[in-house]
């Protein structure tokens, strides 16, 4: 069966729906996060009209699309072959046919490929229209407890230690609610490093959002990092939310030495000075004279261990 005389439907319950046809173009879909029926009518009837359904692995779209009898033609745009696959889809763009673009979850755009494609697609005129839904950004937000009015959405945080630690202190006096993605084998080195550079600010890990062992724990960042430490669970989806600094509170004297620490066994003199002086708006002279004192504090206690 080709894609022009496949059936145009979509099923809910026992009811058959007939998709109106769809204008040319790229749509950017939204698909759930893990519960399937946390999709939206228009994300079903734009999968059943489209002409082709671009999505990370066939396999888990697969899945949506045989949970409400859609009938769609298929192909992979994933980060390993969007390069290759790219030119292609335009083309059909070009040609004239609607493409839906899927994420393997949420909102397709946030953290991976899509963006590529849907920058191509309006530099080439094509229209681009969104068909919104769920998020896993937005539903932690909605169910952490933690101000939502101003937020910063990292993503994931680098998976090298010295590069994560450096970009943590680059967050650290973030004046919004951080919110990150991570995995479950990285969570709770993570952790550590971020209540090392945050101290006990409030934090929620949201783990598998709307699934059956859906999970919200609610503490300070200390006790998070102990609880994954110990063996809290680390099976599934993460997100991360952090409380927004106190912008009216300067950073203390031992918080900068930490993170002076921490960026100086990672970088450079001057690679660690500017890093913890964009991370803590404090005088980089200043910085750079507190990090001389740790330098040859530590120095001398080395010379003085090795006299012993």
């Amino acid at each position: 069966m080709t894609s022009s005389d496949r059936p145009r439907t979509f099923q809910i319950g026992t009811h058959t729906l007939a998709a109106a046809p769809l204008e040319p173009g790229l749509y950017v879909v939204a698909t759930p996060i893990g519960n399937l029926g946390d999709v939206t009518l228009r994300a079903l009837e734009t999968l059943a009209a489209a002409d082709l359904v671009a999505c990370e692995d066939t396999r888990v779209t697969h899945k949506l699309l045989e949970r409400y009898a859609i009938a769609a033609s298929l192909t992979p745009y994933h980060e390993h072959n969007a390069a290759a696959a790219r030119p292609r889809l335009l083309e059909k763009l070009a040609a004239g046919a609607a493409i839906a673009l899927v994420s393997d979850a949420g909102t397709p755009l946030i953290s991976d490929p899509g963006y590529k494609l849907v920058t191509a697609a309006r530099a080439a005129g094509h229209a681009v229209t969104a068909v919104p839904g769920a998020s896993a950004v937005m539903a932690a937000l909605a169910v952490a407890g933690l101000p939502t009015d101003r937020f910063f959405f990292e993503g994931f945080l680098p998976a090298k230690q010295g590069a994560r630690r450096a970009r943590i202190a680059e967050l650290a006096h973030m004046t919004a609610t951080l919110v990150l993605f991570e995995s479950g084998p990285r969570l709770a080195t993570a952790l550590a490093d971020l209540a090392a550079a945050f101290g006990g600010r409030e934090a929620a890990i949201c783990r598998e959002l709307t699934k059956l062992h859906e999970e919200v724990r609610r503490d300070p960042l200390p006790a998070l990092a102990a609880h994954y430490a110990q063996g809290g669970e680390t099976r599934g989806e993460f997100v991360v939310l952090i409380a927004p600094a106190d912008e009216r509170a300067a950073p203390r004297g031992e918080d900068i030495d930490g993170l002076l620490r921490r960026t100086l066994s990672e970088s450079s003199l001057k690679d660690a000075v500017a890093t913890v002086a964009d991370a803590t708006g404090q005088p980089r002279k200043e910085i750079y004279r507190r990090a001389l004192e740790l330098v040859k504090s530590e120095n001398d206690g080395s010379t003085d261990q090795s006299n012993d």
